[in-house]
């Protein structure tokens, strides 16, 4: 067992000071300053008039990025696998049917927590680099009869964006709920909660939304919330004491969304204490984004995104996966056979502190991660990764021309004025 020596008297640590570095893989990336001088702001009690109405902003913004009406649009705190743990602990009882269709590395995630929420979890898969057909869904729906249908939208392990309008349509029909994680594609791809017939989504500040990791926006449709209202509990020492506690109560306590619910309404019930700086965070991506217009910050997403993989295809790299339904804002490329991708990864980050990623799973090894999201999903940005990129390919012996990466971003920026 290891055993950390207490620091003496009068030696000093020094104080964080982390390097400079562009965040161009999947996520996180660099924070909007705008979004960072926002947690800097004097703290404030949770129930001061000042923070409640903050709450109530944030509330409304949420509304607008997730383009939903929904009055259950609220955060949870913690990073965007609360919000998904969140959703899936409060919608699933032990032992209902949830059916998890995967086609990347977050979907087996999803697997793994409802199945941690005991439920009877039934899974459909495709290789990776594919989406899937909205009549597998149905057929699937058919055959498990789930209560709830657990899918992610932009999976980054894949760099796939999975389309959801014929999925939701059809788990109205069947009478099925349908969650969706949109940690890495809201507010670079389309998302219409209300539209596409979404009973719950939860995301992340970290990707698209330009901000730090540590604050997860959620949103519930009002099926959903009827679910979850059915099994809500008042803690003891909150409740009546005549109030009955027993029955099929959610499975954790800080993740109850029904305490959370009564926690940013009305009744302001006391449930944990609000995470004031990731929600001055939150309040500012949510903020920039509604002021940009949602329509274009999606058409900024794509357009740098865009730029990149023609940049990418200019350098004579493959791309990876069905780019019919690639995301916005990740570019999968296959690393040139004969490249340790490591070391190239490692020769960005020292000598042009740029970091782009590595995969997982099937693709660990295969494929980079080129991210041009949030902060980062600007022209300068994408030129300068284009540049670092073929200057370390160059220098481990891959053959590209001079410039030519660049050259094509800067000719497809010109044809899209």
């Amino acid at each position: 067992m290891l055993i950390h020596p207490q620091v003496e008297l009068g030696v000093q640590i020094p104080s964080i000071d982390p390097p400079h570095r562009l965040l161009m893989g999947p996520g996180p990336i660099n924070a909007n300053p705008r979004v960072l001088r926002a947690m800097s702001a004097p703290l404030v009690g949770q129930y001061d008039p000042v923070m409640t109405e903050y709450m109530n902003q944030v509330m409304t913004l949420y509304r607008g990025v997730f383009n939903t009406n929904n009055q259950a649009t609220f955060l949870v705190d913690g990073t965007s696998r609360a919000g998904i743990e969140a959703v899936l602990v409060s919608l699933i009882k032990p032992g209902d049917k949830v059916l998890v269709p995967i086609f990347g590395r977050f979907g087996h995630l999803l697997c793994e927590i409802a199945e941690r929420c005991q439920a009877n979890v039934a899974t459909l898969e495709i290789p990776w680099g594919e989406v899937f057909k909205p009549e597998a869904i149905e057929k699937a729906i058919r055959e498990e009869q789930p209560s709830l249908v657990a899918i992610v939208q932009g999976d980054t392990s894949t760099t796939m964006c999975q389309p959801l309008e014929e999925i939701g349509r059809i788990c109205r029909e069947h009478d099925v709920l349908l969650y969706t994680d949109v940690t890495a594609s809201l507010a670079g791809n389309p998302f219409n909660m209300d539209d596409w017939y979404i009973d719950a989504a939860t995301a992340g500040l970290q990707k698209c939304l330009a901000g730090p990791a540590g604050s997860a926006p959620t949103t519930l449709s009002e099926r959903a919330v009827h679910r979850i209202r059915s099994r809500e509990s008042v803690e003891a020492g909150l409740r009546a004491p005549d109030a009955d506690a027993s029955g099929n109560r959610i499975l954790s306590n800080y993740f109850d969304i029904a305490m959370i619910l009564d926690y940013w309404g009305e009744k302001r019930l006391n449930h944990h204490t609000e995470a004031t700086s990731m929600l001055y965070a939150a309040h500012e991506c949510a903020r920039l984004l509604v002021e940009e217009g949602m329509p274009n910050a999606i058409a900024r997403h794509k357009q740098h995104g865009d730029a990149m993989m023609q940049g990418i295809r200019a350098m004579g790299l493959s791309l990876f996966g069905d780019l019919t339904h690639r995301m916005n804002n990740v570019l999968g490329v296959y690393i040139p056979e004969g490249v340790d991708g490591e070391r190239i990864r490692a020769s960005l980050l020292n000598d042009f502190a740029i970091e782009i990623g590595t995969s997982f799973g099937p693709l660990h090894g295969r494929i980079w991660r080129i991210g041009t999201m949030g902060y980062n999903a600007r022209r300068d940005t994408v030129l300068t990764t284009l540049s670092a990129l073929e200057q370390v390919l160059r220098q481990a012996g891959i053959a590209i021309t001079a410039g030519s990466g660049i050259s094509a971003a800067l000719e497809f920026y010109e044809d899209a004025h």
